[in-house]
């Protein structure tokens, strides 16, 4: 395929030297890992990527270079991407510089949309029959909007107490909705069935999705002029964000356009779902499966991950961070950006702000530092106000 547009290079295997070309289906590696792509990276190519930057519309297709679509003119485009980043004004730390990067208004109310634009995109320029996964709510309306203006069948396993606001949106675009009770990885057993037609797009078993999440780290670095601020905090449950916002880091470092440190990462999940956490202090590489997981964040309500090893070493490489919040303070944090910020925010950008104040309590965020907190979803999506 001419991808004239891109500086894609190969798949490459994250968990060793084995590589694999772009224009071919890819799910995981043959070691059993998730692939990532792979660009050609020139420091003096760096300058003038930036300067070409500033005549392009503000959405994640600005990125356009370090995106791996193979036909950019024929792209499916919802308008994803370039979301606000707005300062905090009453409710930051003592004399800590803090914004909220507002992933609300994505096409379909959320960060997944930037993950699954580019899967989707993908998938049909490979020639999938349909597009599947299983979601705890926002990934199942980003592939059932992003399938329907493919012109791909899509189809979405639930958890049975997922709001009903998600089954019917996903139904309006279009979708086969499934649903079973239990947790995420039992409604994935749903789609095990399909006619092999329909490829899934589960976080992880496919290398686009962290692509189009890398696109948030472009646009703080951009939206702050360059220059990274000291912490990103974000909401986690497979984790892809946190994978794709270091991996944009490596890459924009290795067109010369930033130095130094990189931004630490904390990944924060609900207390009663906090597998990444318990590794994470454990000293572990790998994630044991959280049995029973209870939170009705639903977006972190992930028992485990297939990425796990590459969350758990981005925030090492990082110098990062994992924090479970209490389940009980969600509503109390809602009402107060409401009420003090004049901020709408899902549960899982109430809990990264729960972040932030354990954060702060344990000292690691200090006078003068600036930190980027990830909103990423509109409550809208869970029928929430």
């Amino acid at each position: 395929m001419d991808r004239a547009d891109s500086w894609a290079r190969a798949l490459r295997c994250s968990a060793g030297e084995s590589e694999a070309p772009l224009d071919r289906r890819a799910g995981l590696s043959p070691a059993g890992a998730p692939w990532l792509v792979d660009y050609r990276l020139d420091p003096a190519t760096g300058a003038a990527w930036r300067r070409r930057l500033r005549g392009r519309s503000w959405s994640l297709w600005r990125y356009r270079e370090l995106l791996p679509l193979a036909d950019f003119e024929r792209r499916v485009d919802l308008g994803e991407g370039g979301t606000p980043l707005v300062p905090l004004y009453r409710s930051a730390p003592p004399e800590v510089t803090v914004w909220i990067k507002d992933e609300a208004g994505n096409p379909s109310g959320s960060f997944k949309d930037r993950g699954l634009s580019l899967a989707v995109n993908r998938a049909r320029e490979l020639g999938a029959g349909g597009v599947q996964l299983a979601s705890a709510g926002n990934a199942a309306l980003a592939l059932s909007a992003y399938a329907a203006a493919s012109g791909l069948p899509a189809r979405v396993a639930l958890p049975a107490d997922t709001p009903e606001t998600v089954a019917r949106r996903c139904r309006a675009y279009g979708a086969e909705v499934l649903t079973a009770p239990g947790t995420l990885l039992d409604a994935a057993r749903r789609l095990e069935d399909g006619d092999g037609r329909f490829w899934t797009l589960a976080t992880f078993r496919e290398p686009y999705r962290v692509e189009g999440k890398k696109t948030m780290l472009l646009e703080v670095a951009e939206q702050l002029d360059w220059t990274l601020p000291d912490w990103l905090v974000f909401p986690t449950g497979g984790g892809t964000g946190v994978v794709a916002m270091h991996k944009a880091f490596v890459e924009l470092e290795g067109l010369g356009l930033v130095s130094g440190p990189p931004p630490r990462i904390a990944a924060v999940q609900m207390a009663g779902c906090a597998p990444l956490v318990r590794a994470y202090e454990e000293g572990r590489k790998r994630v044991t499966p959280w049995p029973d997981p209870e939170t009705r964040a639903w977006g972190l309500r992930v028992p485990q991950s297939l990425g796990d090893r590459l969350v758990l070493a981005a925030l090492e490489a990082t110098g990062g961070a994992a924090l479970a919040v209490p389940e009980e303070r969600i509503e109390g944090m809602r009402r107060r950006l409401a009420q003090r910020e004049g901020r709408l925010v899902g549960p899982e950008g109430a809990a990264a702000m729960l972040g932030l104040e354990a954060l702060a309590d344990r000292g690691l965020v200090s006078a003068g530092q600036r930190v980027v907190v990830f909103q990423t979803g509109h409550p809208a999506n869970y029928g929430l106000a």
